[in-house]
């Protein structure tokens, strides 16, 4: 298994998860984070004591068979794309373990 991590600008959240929805991704969860990619305007920075100039970004997380990956790194590409500089970044890590939670969990 797969996880999927991807930073990109709000503006093109709505339309990153309609994509993975409509594609049968549905398992996936978002966050609001600060980050530094570059910003679409000066609406987007803000300043952190810690980090100077900062944006706030969505973060992305989606976990797949290692089959899917290269299509829904795809679909998150070509949706979150603005422009044509770099508007985001995916990441792909392997996981070593899925446990569930609420199943038996006798060994």
């Amino acid at each position: 298994m797969k996880l999927i991590t991807a930073y990109l600008h709000h503006v093109r959240t709505t339309a990153v998860i309609d994509a993975l929805n409509d594609a049968g991704y549905r398992n996936l969860t978002l966050q609001d984070v600060k980050g530094t990619l570059k910003p679409l305007d000066e609406s987007e920075q803000a300043y952190s004591t810690e980090a100077r100039l900062v944006i706030s970004e969505a973060k992305l997380s989606l976990v797949c068979e290692e089959a899917d990956v290269e299509r829904i790194a795809t679909i998150i590409r070509d949706t979150g794309k603005i422009g044509t500089e770099i508007s985001g970044w995916v990441y792909v890590s392997a996981i070593e373990q899925a446990l569930p939670i609420g199943e038996d969990n006798a060994h």
